[in-house]
């Protein structure tokens, strides 16, 4: 009976895609509609294909739910290369402003592929992995069975379609204009549904532990959860102009709405790019180390100062700008407070290997997991140092901000994703070890040497830059003209190109690695069974 109930559901979806594409008003909102109508189709004809096969009634309830975790693996992994390939397009286009394609008709210039390349990247690449990661973690850390059923599947397959339709948004040039180009007003509906899905599922599957104790991963991807909603609830308020339409008119305004955008912006780094990963961090690095977390008391400490203390931070983008003082003051203020607890959770992390530093030199992939939060710790200094007024004051709107995120990006958050599936592969796929211990290594130097040539660029031209703007003759004209400054800048932009192109290279060397390690790699006894917490 139930899938006659999904097919009819799906069936509706179908129906009323294809009537808002035949009334849409503009070109964005006509190709979304199409290809929810066309996924809506997929699912009808998949269930209409399992209708008649007989129900077998298996009890699952003494295993883990992995299904949804290793598609995620993959998805999360082709994500990467996607996003990682758009970035190194943008940034020889900055070099070599031929590359933007005219014959594309604009659809392939920076201005449509550049919020593709950061929503790829972060949402995509990220969130995927976030899903995925926080599904495993949470279910061995709770000995549970995810909650809700199929529930988490739609949590899967329901981001997903927010990655489709946003990026086919882009790239017809329909955003909200925002710093993170946030999607058309009915993907940001649509996500809200997915994101409460993602809470119950996460929140019920803690409620049903068989483990009294929450693990301190899960603090921090719960945290991350919960916060999450709330931004994106706040800063998408929009009043759609017209239901057909991917139009919308934004509630905030002027200086409120640059408030609220940074409050988004910096908190989106805060909770999805740090708090999420650092959930990561508490779970696969002693597992990899085969070591418990140094300082369970510090990594409390660490949770609840970062919470408490990251929220405020928001402000210090708005330096100089009509927002009050007091204001960017308290985001100032809160930013270098927050260097404390950051370095407090660096040091658990680097400290957890106390007793196994060996395996730096035998364990690629827990090597690749302790630079990430080597760069973890640096980005944390280096952020609450620009967020001082007086050094802002030079790197603002500069490639110096350029280089601060994509060391952290690159660095922390794709370093620590990259540790977190070399582990996982194995683990789902029951294989005994890695296809190739020796390209994960070639790997991790790719990659290593990419963002610190990346970086160094966007440090170098990033501090010229702000050099520069700031130059003035003896009778106190600007002494050069921003052309100048862009012609200054141009190797440095090739520097940055090349190491995105050896970070990509490395991204491709782990999608083989990983599809070898399932092909060839010799298989073990299956070990989905749940045990007592792990």
């Amino acid at each position: 009976m139930g899938n006659y109930i999904k097919l009819i559901v799906f069936g509706v979806i179908v129906l009323l895609a294809l009537i808002a594409a035949s009334y849409a008003r503009d070109v964005a909102y006509m190709v979304n509609a199409l290809e929810v109508a066309l996924v809506a189709a997929v699912a009808f004809i998949w269930i209409l294909r399992r209708t008649d096969e007989p129900v077998k009634k298996v009890d699952l309830s003494g295993e883990y739910m992995d299904g949804p975790i290793r598609i995620g693996v993959a998805l999360t992994a082709f994500w990467g290369v996607v996003g990682f390939l758009v970035g190194v397009i943008i940034a020889f286009q900055l070099a070599f402003p031929q590359l933007n394609f005219e014959w594309a008709q604009g659809y392939l210039n920076f201005g449509r592929l550049r919020p593709l390349h950061t929503s790829a990247v972060i949402f995509a690449f990220g969130g995927t992995a976030l899903i995925t990661t926080s599904f495993y973690i949470v279910q061995r850390t709770s000995a549970a069975r995810l909650w809700g059923g199929n529930l988490a599947w739609f949590v899967f397959w329901g981001y997903q379609l927010v990655i489709l339709l946003a990026a086919t948004g882009y790239l017809l040039g329909a955003t909200h204009g925002k710093e993170y180009a946030e999607p058309e007003w009915y993907v940001d509906w649509w996500l809200t549904i997915v994101w409460v899905a993602y809470l119950l599922v996460f929140v019920g599957t803690i409620m049903k532990r068989k483990e009294p104790h929450i693990y301190v991963a899960n603090w921090f991807l719960l945290s991350f959860i919960i916060t999450v909603a709330m931004l994106h609830v706040v800063n998408n308020l929009a009043i759609p102009v017209s239901f057909f339409g991917s139009k919308s008119v934004q509630v905030f305004s002027g200086v409120q709405d640059a408030m609220t955008q940074w409050w988004y912006g910096h908190n989106a780094v805060g909770f999805f790019l740090t708090a999420g990963f650092l959930g990561m961090m508490y779970y696969f690095v002693p597992k990899q180390a085969e070591r418990p977390v140094f300082s369970y008391k510090l990594s409390i400490i660490h949770f609840w100062a970062l919470i408490f203390i990251y929220i405020w931070a928001g402000p210090h983008h708005l330096h100089y700008t009509a927002l009050p003082d007091w204001a960017s003051t308290l985001g100032m203020v809160f930013s270098v407070v927050l260097w404390m607890p950051s370095w407090g959770g660096m040091i658990n992390g680097l400290m957890t290997l106390s007793g196994a530093w060996d395996k730096l030199r035998t364990d690629p992939v827990i090597r690749m997991m302790v630079i990430s939060i080597g760069f973890y710790g640096m980005s944390t200094f280096e952020g609450p140092m620009m967020s001082i007024r007086a050094v802002n004051s030079l790197s603002h709107y500069t490639d110096w901000t350029i280089g601060h995120v994509h060391s952290g990006a690159l660095g922390w958050n794709g370093m620590i994703t990259f540790g977190a599936l070399y582990f996982l592969v194995p683990k789902l796929w029951n294989r005994e070890r890695l296809y190739s211990l020796s390209l994960v290594s070639w790997h991790f130097w790719l990659a290593t040497i990419g963002i610190i040539l990346y970086a160094a660029a966007m440090w170098v031209t990033g501090i010229m830059e702000g050099l520069m703007w700031r130059e003035v003759d003896a009778n106190g004209f600007l002494v050069n003209s921003f052309a100048d400054t862009v012609a200054a800048k141009f190797p440095m932009y090739v520097v940055r190109g090349t190491g995105g192109l050896l970070f990509l290279t490395g991204a491709i060397i782990m999608c083989y690695n990983l599809w070898m390690t399932v092909k060839r790699s010799p298989a073990v006894e299956a070990t989905n069974h749940m045990v007592p917490a792990e």
